[in-house]
């Protein structure tokens, strides 16, 4: 969790010093594509702000109004990303659909630089980011990290709208202004998916199969469990909680029960450490025949 919000704040004094640079060159060197780059720039501030804060959050222990933890914080934050790419591509596009083509200078070739330098600190903030939150397991780190993917693609496509134009200014003059619609589009695409993903984890959906294979095998390991009946999941944050309908012998007492089931609760917490707690019901296996006896006949 440490390390998630060491590096939202990175993310933050980058992405905050990358528009500054970028709206003023990209101002002063009449460049649209830099700019509008230098304004999803600003976005990223506030979207790495927000998951630094709702990392601090998320950290908070449970209480008997929370007491599944405050781990939803985390994820609400990612969603809040999502919605801050979807709005301010659209806000980008629109910007450059509306300018004046005819009436702008050309762009200066300085421009260039800074949308060089962001593509290269944008793709290694998104793979430190992509790591650092697979290894934790935040939602809104890997949605932060594919924030900065995007930045690095529409970086690279405003470098190339910028180029056309500086290579050949009759044939690609208004390139460096449709540049700057295409960024939108990419931004807007992005905080799409990120608002799918993010917000498929609210609705509780269930992990990925193989997931929830690890949760049943490390249950019948326990000695006295006959079997694993139902199994469910939801994500809480960074880790998920567990409920599970463990199969005993039904003529077992219930204090032998509940032992094998504080058992299989420490074996899977102990073996999964992506697994926050689980809830264990304890059912009666269901009754099999003995191999080799015979069914009555109907007919006597």
């Amino acid at each position: 969790m440490q390390s998630g919000r060491r590096i939202a704040l990175i993310g933050m004094l980058v992405s905050g010093g990358l528009a500054a640079l970028k709206i003023t060159v990209g101002e002063l060197g009449h460049s649209s594509a830099l700019t509008a780059d230098g304004f999803e720039s600003a976005a990223d501030v506030l979207a790495s702000g927000a998951i630094y804060l709702a990392l601090t959050l998320a950290m908070k222990p449970p209480d008997s109004n929370h007491p599944y933890g405050h781990g939803r914080i985390e994820t609400l934050a990612g969603l809040m990303v999502g919605f801050v790419l979807f709005c301010s591509g659209i806000a980008i596009s629109a910007h450059a659909l509306l300018l004046e083509h005819d009436q702008l200078p050309m762009p200066s070739a300085y421009a260039i630089w800074p949308l060089i330098l962001s593509v290269v600190l944008k793709l290694a903030l998104m793979r430190y980011k992509y790591s650092t939150g697979r290894r934790i397991r935040s939602a809104a780190l890997i949605a932060d990290a594919a924030n900065d993917g995007v930045d690095a693609i529409s970086g690279g496509a405003a470098l190339i709208a910028l180029g056309m134009t500086l290579i050949s200014p009759d044939r690609f003059r208004h390139a460096d202004q449709w540049g700057a619609f295409v960024v939108g589009l990419i931004v807007v695409f992005t905080g799409i998916r990120v608002v799918r993903e993010t917000g498929s984890q609210l609705m509780d959906t269930m992990p990925d199969p193989w997931l929830m294979k690890l949760v049943r095998e490390a249950a019948v390991t326990v000695a006295g469990v006959a079997g694993v009946e139902k199994c469910f999941a939801r994500k809480t944050g960074l880790k998920y909680h567990v409920d599970l309908h463990l199969e005993v012998d039904p003529e077992m007492t219930v204090r032998a029960s509940h032992d094998i089931a504080q058992a299989v609760r420490e074996r899977i917490r102990g073996q999964l450490d992506w697994v926050a707690d689980v809830l264990v019901h304890v059912e009666p296996a269901p009754l099999r025949e003995p191999v080799g006896r015979k069914k009555p006949s109907k007919n006597k």
